[in-house]
């Protein structure tokens, strides 16, 4: 393969990061990572990534993608003990009614997610071209006199935090995650920052882990009470390890899940269906309840901008951040590397305004799955356009179908999984299964606790 230059520079070692690097290791000489904290052999929550001590799941694509990069990835996981299973088997809640199970191929791996890490961090360690500078804070980029070209970043690694330093780069990419300073340090250097996307959702996770008890899942590998408007609470319920579960609980609109034990299993109790509640009411717990909250969803509009310095690229989290709850974000991050790739087998380095225009291409499906699920909620804010109310409204119609369907299951299950495009659950065949038993769109399930059905609606 064609070599694109001397050196690549990533900021950032979290997934999106060393899967951009795995990819520009095949064409740059040398790939130096930075990175805050300390990452390599680390399988535990980090101080620059607390959101990772709650549940994660790498679904479908993302599976498929990093077992490409990765031959044989999936087996190491499950000899280290991590859960693997068929995404559409699991016991999945929409509207507070069980979906039929569906046996679909696509395979879903709980693993907790700074495990997932570690594992795909040393694999990208091990690449004889591959650096990864630990405990190293980025000051700022380094351009040429007229700011036209990125050449470089400043850093300062902490063991020796008198020197500044300068690492030469013939590309920069930041995979810093939502907190990226590009949009700075785009303003000091005279360019126009990217516009903003948002979708406030307000959300909070709160997460335990318990001691697995044969009975808890019996048979399954996580049950998912998803949240919807009538039954605005959820939760993620899953095995993480042999003998570990996780337990996510996840609020709305500032009402966040306590981190009080007593209160904790109130509001596990408050869920619409009776599952998590039974299996955890008198469960061993394995640490106190911590809670993360996610303000909003974020999408950078760098493929709008007019003028954009060479030689500097923005991936992952810092392009776009997604609702936590959709379980996009590693395999979104895993795409973006492979569109990434696809631009350096071009021959020649990436050119910003393509590679932008790309990755806005790549990230509109699960943009419009995340944010158009989560405007189906009445207080979130935002415009809702034709496309999104009839969207919304349909997709009430094919949760409920997929209560008495599994091929319903199947279908949505592999867009979920970010395999199909939307557009193939409005296909014919599809349209009259979802037609054949929803109609007009029926309203929520009962609450476990309350057995009166709600009425339909239009």
């Amino acid at each position: 393969m064609t070599q694109l230059g001397a050196r690549a520079v990533v900021l950032g070692g979290s997934m999106g990061g060393v899967l951009a690097a795995r990819v520009l290791a095949e064409s740059y000489a040398e790939v130096v990572v930075v990175e805050r904290d300390r990452v390599l052999g680390v399988s535990t929550p980090r101080r620059g990534a607390p959101h990772t001590v709650h549940a994660h799941g790498l679904h479908a694509r993302g599976h498929l993608i990093l077992e490409e990069l990765f031959p044989d990835l999936t087996e190491e996981l499950r000899a280290a003990g991590v859960p693997t299973g068929d995404l559409g088997e699991m016991r999945w809640f929409f509207n507070g009614r069980r979906i039929q199970p569906a046996h679909t191929g696509l395979v879903s791996v709980t693993a907790p997610r700074p495990v997932l890490e570690n594992h795909v961090r040393n694999r990208v360690a091990a690449i004889t071209n591959v650096t990864l500078i630990e405990e190293c804070d980025v000051l700022g980029l380094v351009a040429t006199a007229d700011h036209e070209q990125i050449v470089g970043v400043r850093v300062r690694r902490r063991t020796d935090p008198a020197e500044a330093e300068v690492i030469d780069a013939d590309l920069v990419v930041d995979a810093t995650g939502r907190g990226s300073r590009t949009p700075a340090w785009l303003d000091e250097l005279g360019f126009q920052r990217p516009e903003e996307e948002r979708v406030k959702v307000g959300l909070a996770y709160t997460t335990r882990h318990y001691r697995i008890r044969p009975e808890m899942f019996d048979g399954v590998q996580s049950i998912n009470p998803v949240a919807s408007p009538a039954h605005p609470r959820g939760a993620f319920f899953g095995q993480v390890a042999p003998d570990v579960c996780i337990l996510s609980l996840t609020g709305l609109l500032g009402d966040y899940p306590p981190t009080d034990p007593d209160a904790f299993l109130e509001f596990v109790r408050s869920l619409p269906v009776a599952d998590v509640y039974e299996a955890v009411r008198d469960a061993e717990a394995l640490d106190e309840a911590v809670s993360f909250r996610f303000p909003a969803s974020v999408r950078r509009r760098y493929d709008r901008l007019l003028r954009f310095p060479g030689r500097l690229l923005v991936v992952g989290d810092a392009f776009c951040s997604f609702n936590p709850v959709y379980g996009q974000g590693m395999s979104v991050a895993a795409i973006q590397a492979m569109t990434l790739r696809s631009h350096l087998r071009l021959g020649r380095p990436p050119e910003p305004h393509r590679f932008f225009a790309d990755l806005s291409r790549v990230v509109d499906t699960p943009w419009d799955i995340s944010a158009g699920g989560d405007l189906d909620f009445p207080g979130v804010e935002g415009r809702r356009n034709l496309k999104v109310r009839i969207g919304n409204a349909y997709m009430a119609r094919l949760q409920y179908a997929a209560t008495k369907d599994p091929e319903v299951t199947n279908g949505f299950m592999r867009v979920a999984g970010l395999m199909d495009p939307p557009q193939a659950l409005m296909r014919p065949s599809m349209v009259r299964r979802v037609l054949r038993h929803a109609i007009r769109r029926p309203g929520p399930g009962p609450s476990w606790r309350d057995t009166t059905p709600a009425p339909a609606v239009e």
